[in-house]
């Protein structure tokens, strides 16, 4: 019998994170169950179908959904588009034996977002496999505090009505539990980007320091600070990189969303210098190479992060929200975290000169911790395989 696997999320729109996940599961799913059938319901249909080689369809019928309706018309189509879309999910869930939310922070808010948009189009999801009795799986999520009632509302009714819940952290399953939903059964593991193979790369380069950096204005609740915010982490990173090349350091700039581009181009601007450059990744594996080939990294978006704790570089983490300081916890550098919302170049500089003092150390560490998060996250897919009916493609 061959099974139908639908994958769901905001995949192919620009977010090597979203997309890495993705790649973690269909590398599982092609290696224990090759006979397994998937396609993608997803924000960048042709981006996943021509990456991924799966068959993908837009998961808004509206193309103008993430952009501000300030005409009547543009209102009027927004509000259509959720009708619609409430029909095509019912029908594509329907089609499926089982639907899959690879990873991301799909129960969270730390950046802004709107209910309307991916909130309203989750709950849809769950609430279409519920009708349909298509099991909906939230694998390896993200999730926390949301201040939002209507975000909040559509998160906690999308949780409860999933078939099954597992989460990257354990931040993320206590954030599901204030909200009322029952995580009693919910598993926690590493990020399924984990999973992902190591490149091959030659000895990091002696001084290169990979920073990785993220067009940041604050979470769901900081609109209206969002500029002083987004300054703020700016110019404490333009000093801090500055710092460095005055020292005689060579700088690779780093993105994980194409949104990052501004970011890159202010601090190369201001800074000024034939030290810094920006690196091009189209790819968790690019990163993965980028941070491997560096002696240390700093960065703020989170699956930077990951790829260069995957690979073993020691890092330093401008964190933003709690999934960061899990993340470092477990991989044993909790202390090295720094706050994104108040960058201060001088106080990160000692932080950064005390990594590299312990960095011998720390990969040490490292190496050890990739080896647990690997065997945690293949008992996990062990049990998803289990625990819904993708046992039966074998």
């Amino acid at each position: 019998m061959t099974v139908r696997v639908g994958v769901f999320g905001l995949l192919g729109s620009g977010n090597l994170g979203n997309d890495g996940s993705l790649e973690a599961l269909l590398g599982y799913l092609r290696g224990a169950h090759p006979d397994v059938v998937v396609d993608a319901l997803c924000g960048g249909p042709e981006a996943v179908s021509a990456r991924f080689g799966i068959p993908a369809t837009r998961m808004h019928w509206n193309r103008g959904e993430y952009r501000t309706a300030s005409r009547a018309g543009a209102v009027v189509t927004k509000g259509a588009g959720k009708a619609v879309d409430a029909f095509r999910t019912f029908a594509w869930v329907r089609r499926h034996d089982v639907v899959i939310v690879p990873g991301m922070g799909v129960l969270e808010a730390t950046l802004p977002l709107r209910p309307w948009g991916f909130p309203y189009a989750l709950f849809l999801l769950c609430a279409s496999g519920r009708l349909t009795r298509t099991p909906v799986a939230l694998v390896g999520v993200g999730a926390a505090p949301i201040g939002s009632r209507p975000v909040r509302a559509l998160v906690r009714w999308s949780a409860r009505l999933a078939a099954h819940r597992s989460y990257r952290d354990a931040p993320s399953r206590d954030a599901m539990r204030a909200m009322g939903v029952d995580t009693s059964r919910d598993e926690v593991h590493p990020d399924l980007a984990f999973a992902l193979p190591v490149p091959q790369v030659d000895a990091p380069s002696p001084g290169l320091v990979c920073v990785g950096v993220m067009a940041f204005h604050g979470g769901n609740d900081d609109r209206a600070r969002a500029e002083e915010i987004h300054r703020r982490y700016l110019d404490g990173t333009i000093r801090f990189v500055r710092a460095l090349v005055e020292e005689g350091r060579r700088v690779r700039l780093l993105t994980g969303d194409g949104v990052d581009a501004a970011v890159v181009d202010a601090i190369l601007e201001a800074v000024d210098s034939p030290r810094v450059t920006a690196a091009r990744t189209d790819s968790l594996a690019d990163l993965m190479r980028e941070t491997a080939a560096a002696e240390t990294v700093v960065a703020t978006r989170y699956h930077n992060l990951i790829c260069a704790l995957r690979v073993g570089t020691p890092t330093l983490a401008l964190s933003y929200a709690a999934k960061t300081e899990a993340l470092m916890a477990r991989m044993g550098l909790d202390a090295f975290c720094h706050p994104a919302r108040e960058v201060d170049a001088d106080r990160l500089l000692e932080q950064f000169r005390e990594l590299e003092k312990r960095a011998p150390e720390l990969r040490r560490t490292l190496v050890e911790r990739n080896r647990l998060a690997t065997r945690q996250l293949d008992d996990h897919f062990t049990l998803l395989t289990m625990s819904l009916a993708l046992r039966e493609a074998r």
